[in-house]
């Protein structure tokens, strides 16, 4: 098949950004002709990645994917509406200067998050007659509206029913509507997303990066052989947590305990600041390291923590390193409530927390030493044996292709 790729973020963007890039280079492997329509690469600075001039559109080809770049306001900072401006910059982008590209495309996948990707997502659909498969990697308007608005209020009110509409737009657009987490997949159907049209497809992890490795950083960083380490690597924002993590720390007193926090964020100075004023001494700040030292990271860590603020999302959200650190062979703290827990209960790979307290994380973490190293081990490989059965590259490709072909017999079909 020749088909398509419909996303705003896609390499060399890091994190949860880079697994459309994933599914492309996977395609591509399986014999497809793959097509990606996307942005200039600017998450998670705002700052377009070195090597990348802004421009009206760029083509170019990345491990023998076609890759049409085009241009938006570059912005990812704590603006509601700087955000919303770059989402809707790469929305009228791509259908003023990205649509030829699609032209004779088989089927199109669509990351469909932000939803301003509906544009060039109808034009494709309506002007081009493409099929398309919507993957809901974000629940709108639900996203929006959590970040800002007071519910219950009338301007509330009416921008929950224009983006609903507007959503409702993008699913009966859709030959199918994939979802991430069994809770997303429950709220589309009470929204009246047909129950034949969903799939459940979990995101993956770049499994070039996230993978079992031997080699570590712990030489490097000092850090013994016999301490038990926690690792967080990621965005520090408020929506982690990080503050409940910090105030679990000062509770441990097992001097074989360290916690390391690599990553960067709008609360990354009020984090550092919390830790240096309770006086925490087992948490070590990392900074942003860069890629190449991402599987050596993920190997120092003997469990690796994944934290959600309670909010409106939080119960049917599956961070992207829950799939990270069960690739690595890694055990798994989590602070969270819904879905990412059921995960760890069933997988038996980990702990869970309240997010709200504190004493309950610190709990877990003793939890986490009395097993020792080896003993996070033994439950770090049942992380991967849950993983390669339920988030494994393989198996999302899988259930990505099939709905792509389904959505193209339907344009052969067509007189």
């Amino acid at each position: 098949m020749r088909v398509g790729l419909l996303t705003q973020f896609y390499d060399p963007e890091p994190g949860p950004a880079a697994l459309p890039g994933v599914l492309a280079r996977e395609l591509v492997a399986r014999g497809h002709e793959v097509q990606v329509l996307t942005g200039f690469p600017n998450y998670p600075s705002g700052v377009i990645a070195p090597g990348y001039t802004m421009r009206r559109a760029l083509d170019e080809v990345l491990d023998g994917v076609n890759v049409r770049r085009v241009a938006l306001y570059a912005n990812h900072d704590a603006s509601a509406i700087r955000r919303v401006t770059n989402y809707a910059s790469f929305g009228a982008s791509a259908v003023a200067s990205g649509l030829g590209s699609l032209r004779g495309l088989d089927a199109l996948w669509v990351n469909y998050s932000p939803i301003t990707v509906a544009w060039p997502m109808w034009a494709a659909r309506f002007g081009l007659r493409i099929p398309q498969v919507a993957h809901v990697l974000d629940l709108w308007p639900d996203t929006l509206l959590a970040s800002g608005f007071a519910r219950g209020g009338r301007a509330y009110r009416l921008a929950e029913s224009s983006l609903n509409t507007w959503c409702q737009g993008m699913y009966r657009a859709s030959e199918s509507v994939a979802f991430i987490s069994p809770g997303v997949g429950k709220i589309l159907q009470e929204r009246g997303v047909p129950a034949e049209k969903l799939h459940y497809v979990p995101m993956w992890a770049d499994e070039t990066i996230f993978r079992p490795s031997d080699t570590d950083l712990r030489a490097e960083l000092g850090i013994p052989t016999d301490a038990i380490v926690l690792l967080y690597a990621g965005a520090m924002g408020e929506a982690q947590g990080l503050t409940s993590l910090i105030d679990a720390c000062t509770q441990i007193t097992d001097g074989r305990f360290l916690c390391l926090i690599a990553g960067s964020g709008t609360a990354e100075g009020n984090l550092r600041r919390r830790a240096d004023e309770l006086g925490a001494a087992n948490v070590r700040f990392l900074g942003r390291l860069p890629q190449e030292q991402m599987t050596a990271l993920m190997a120092t860590g003997d469990f690796n923590y994944v934290g959600l603020r309670p909010h409106a999302l939080s119960l049917i959200t599956i961070p992207s390193k829950t799939q990270a650190g069960f690739a690595a062979g890694r055990a798994l703290l989590v602070a969270a409530e819904g879905d990412v827990a059921a995960v760890i209960r069933d997988s038996r790979a980990g702990f869970t927390a309240d997010p709200r307290d504190p004493a309950t994380i610190a709990a877990a973490i003793r939890s986490a030493c009395d097993l020792g190293r080896e003993g996070l081990h033994d439950m770090g490989v049942r992380a991967l044996q849950y993983y390669e059965r339920t988030f494994s590259v393989d198996r999302g490709v899988t259930s990505i292709e099939s709905l792509l072909e389904k959505a193209a017999a339907t344009r052969r079909r067509v007189p």
